[in-house]
């Protein structure tokens, strides 16, 4: 069952950076609003954002949108929920809306953890945490997103079959990642030899951090798994 939100949740990270841009603040005033999900919202029903949806798919940590903006175009018929709370990250996505006329996709714009316990239980077709922050230092820990508690409610809202995509460039993250998704009984870990978790999939689009990481020299992982049935 969702555990009750509470108030005093502490988000970690930064909620803006730069001073935005006038065409950056007019999106996040003029086309924000119509996108983005009541954040204090208890439950949400996916059934009344999008009735003709025929999955739903989440992004959690969107950061500057590239990824979550090429599925929502490729994939026409899936509603697509981006949880981020960087203004900038935010306004970069409202951004590519705009551009590529995008009307499947809407925004939370708080923690995410709060939008796992407002979800219905077996609502989702697949969930993205890609290049999430590392948190490197070892009394940071604590903060990273991929933690047992959150995979145990990813588990109870991703569907039978459903597929959670994972990616980091981080050498800390990685076995971290790994550990805690191999010892969950909900997650099956698709890859098959090596090649399968050191390429990225077609399906799969470079974002701008993935350039800039390959770039100084870091090499991605990228990992798939399937919510068993």
């Amino acid at each position: 069952m969702p555990q009750p939100k509470s108030p005093h949740r502490k988000v970690f990270g930064r909620r803006q950076g730069r001073p935005l841009k006038p065409s950056q603040q007019r999106l996040v005033e003029e086309v924000l609003p119509e996108l983005a999900l009541d954040t204090a919202a208890e439950r949400l029903d996916p059934a009344s954002i999008f009735p003709e949806a025929e999955e739903l798919w989440l992004e959690i940590g969107f950061g500057g949108g590239e990824h979550l903006a090429w599925q929502a175009a490729e994939n026409p018929q899936v509603c697509f929920l981006g949880a981020e709370i960087f203004l900038n990250g935010i306004a970069s996505l409202l951004r590519e809306i705009e551009a590529r006329k995008l009307g499947n996709v809407r925004i939370w714009q708080e923690d995410a953890r709060l939008l796992l316990d407002a979800l219905p239980e077996a609502s989702l077709d697949r969930a993205f945490i890609l290049f999430p922050d590392p948190w490197p230092k070892l009394r940071h820990h604590k903060r990273r997103i991929v933690q047992t508690a959150t995979l145990d409610r990813l588990a109870e809202v991703m569907k039978p079959g459903a597929e959670l995509r994972l990616a980091t460039d981080d050498p800390s993250y990685l076995p971290w990642m790994v550990e805690r998704m191999s010892r969950h009984a909900a997650f099956a870990w698709l890859a098959e030899g090596p090649e399968d978790w050191r390429r990225r999939p077609a399906d799969w689009p470079q974002t701008r951090y993935e350039a800039k990481a390959l770039e100084a020299g870091r090499k991605p992982a990228y990992l798939r798994y399937r919510r068993r049935g």
